[in-house]
């Protein structure tokens, strides 16, 4: 059925609203002012956000929690560049997102114009398609293909160029429609298969990770965990894909994994990754499983053919989402007395003592105790962010992760995430509490995105750990080349000072017992918050100061 004459911009907005898209983020451009006065009266909220590679990675994190993809718009060349950032957090973790790029005039293609940057070369690391509509009858066409490709399989970041003359073009176009959602199931012979080996195992283990996951299949696959009282373990920075004091909870199989679940999953005799790619961090470089021949049986369950025995072999492959594999369980019938039951209780309760924070530490602030207070006195549907540093190990291995959707960090390891994720969050779920945890480095990455969280009354609470250094960096640094301290220091600002300049709330922690009132406060001024703690930073580690990593003790 064909529309009314409409505009380029009109029709992009018309196919947004088609497919439920209900807020995008962006930082506004020339190139594609004709969308945003399309966006005018179309009743999608608009998060004007301070910089590309924040609005990008608040599109991820809403990506990541809903399942959907997150949208995000930026004028062409350095826009469009800035935003690349949370592109690849998105490739790397397989978040569906499409990044709209206002793009040069058609007649100016291939001349170096104003800020053009040629994105079907630039960006094919990045997404998963990079397309320019040079038709804007065939909006409808592109948009509802960005949509598909961004969810399907292993979802990720689509990105669509916009010539600017092209969107200000008045054309008769298709009505839009929303996408159809591609799922993959198992057939019954791979489950019956799968159900097999799962009973003639007797050390199994599953690691849960990756995307596509629902409120449901979390709540399923605990039921079936429980049944069967197999041990799981949850991928680097997936750990709200299972409840942490469920019985058959193994631990976090990530950076600085418990050296007691390390040697459980090489000594399994089945081995299922569920939903997870194994990729460099959860493998522990790549150690915890051979390439290409596990020493494991290995069953392989990935929405995604093109990664079922890309680096691994498995003696079962089933290309499903784990939402829908998880439903197919429910049909088994668990053994009476499975042969692994004790070992998946020993493997918990050492997941309990490596969860227990230290008390003591270098310095006059102590982060165990304070993740001690978290624990007793923040919510359990309370939805975590972080980005990347040393800071991000207390949180990842003391926080014990209770529901489903409490969890915005990036597995790429990106700094500069935690506060546009949580931005993300907070607009998701106004009636949740929302944590930033970030290092004063990574905070600093995108920290002018503070004033979005004024702007839009988002009063979210950001523990930012402040040691004064590029701590991992550091560490690192220390170890390899001891004591030749170059580029990994850090002068900061006055970070109290700077949140109430913005219009937030801010409180400085420079003794452990100072930490628990301060966040008390912060949440009851119903504002956007910047704890501040002052950390020493001998304190790298919770087990290891630098002087210990310095002289290799």
């Amino acid at each position: 059925m064909k529309s009314a004459t409409k505009t380029g911009g009109q029709l992009i907005v018309e196919a947004l609203k088609a497919n439920g898209v209900k807020r995008i983020s962006c930082v506004p451009g020339e190139s594609y002012l004709a969308v945003l006065d399309a966006l005018y009266e179309s009743g999608i909220g608009v998060l004007v956000c301070r910089q590309e590679g924040g609005a990008a990675m608040m599109a991820d994190s809403w990506g990541r929690l809903t399942g959907e993809p997150g949208i995000c718009m930026v004028t062409r060349g350095p826009g469009a560049t800035n935003a690349s950032a949370g592109l690849h957090v998105a490739r790397q973790d397989s978040i569906p997102m499409i990044l709209f790029v206002g793009q040069v005039a058609r007649d100016m293609r291939e001349r170096e114009a104003f800020q053009e940057v040629e994105y079907r070369r630039a960006f094919t690391e990045f997404a998963k398609w990079v397309g320019e509509i040079d038709d804007a009858r065939r909006i409808p066409e592109f948009v509802t293909r960005a949509f598909a490709v961004a969810t399907s399989g292993r979802p990720g970041p689509v990105v669509l160029t916009l010539p600017e003359d092209m969107l200000v073009e008045e054309v008769e176009a298709p009505e839009a429609q929303p996408y159809t959602r591609i799922e993959s199931h198992p057939g019954k012979s791979q489950i019956d298969a799968f159900e097999k080996a799962l009973k003639e195992a007797r050390r199994p283990m599953f690691i849960v990770g990756g995307t596509r996951w629902s409120e449901e299949a979390h709540r399923d696959f605990a039921d079936f965990a429980a049944r069967f009282r197999v041990p799981v373990g949850c991928s680097f920075r997936r750990q709200m894909l299972f409840d942490h004091l469920h019985p058959s909870y193994a631990g976090d199989v990530g950076i600085g994994i418990n050296p007691a679940l390390a040697r459980e999953i090489k000594e399994a005799d089945l081995l299922v990754l569920l939903g997870s790619r194994m990729s460099e961090m959860p493998s522990s470089s790549y150690t915890l499983i051979d390439i290409p021949y596990p020493k494991q049986k290995l069953v392989h369950i990935f929405p995604d053919p093109e990664e079922l025995g890309r680096l691994y072999r498995p003696d079962l492959a089933i290309c499903a989402a784990p939402a829908e594999f998880v439903a197919a369980l429910k049909e088994l019938e668990a053994p009476a007395s499975p042969a692994w039951s004790e070992r998946t209780g020993a493997m918990h309760e050492s997941y309990l003592k490596w969860s227990k924070p230290p008390e003591d530490g270098p310095g006059p602030v102590k982060m165990g105790p304070i993740m001690t207070w978290i624990e007793e006195n923040v919510p359990d549907d309370a939805i975590f962010t972080n980005g990347a540093g040393n800071y991000a190990t207390w949180l990842h291995r003391f926080h014990r992760f209770r529901k489903y959707n409490t969890q915005s960090a990036p597995t790429s390891g990106s700094m500069g995430y935690g506060l546009p994720a949580a931005v993300a969050a907070k607009q998701l779920f106004p009636e949740r509490e929302v944590v930033c945890f970030a290092g004063d480095g990574c905070f600093m990455m995108h920290g002018q995105e503070f004033i979005t969280t004024v702007r839009y009354g988002l009063p979210i609470i950001t523990v930012l750990v402040n040691n004064g250094i590029y701590g991992t960096i550091r560490m690192h640094q220390e170890r390899e080349y001891p004591g030749r301290v170059s580029a990994t220091d850090l002068v900061n600002p006055d970070f109290v000072a700077y949140a109430q300049a913005f219009g937030g709330y801010g409180e400085l922690v420079e003794r452990t017992e100072d930490f628990g009132p301060a966040y008390l406060r912060a949440r009851a001024s119903g504002k956007p918050s910047i704890i501040e703690v002052r950390l020493d930073p001998e304190a790298i580690t919770p087990t290891r100061t630098l002087t210990q990593i310095r002289n290799k003790a």
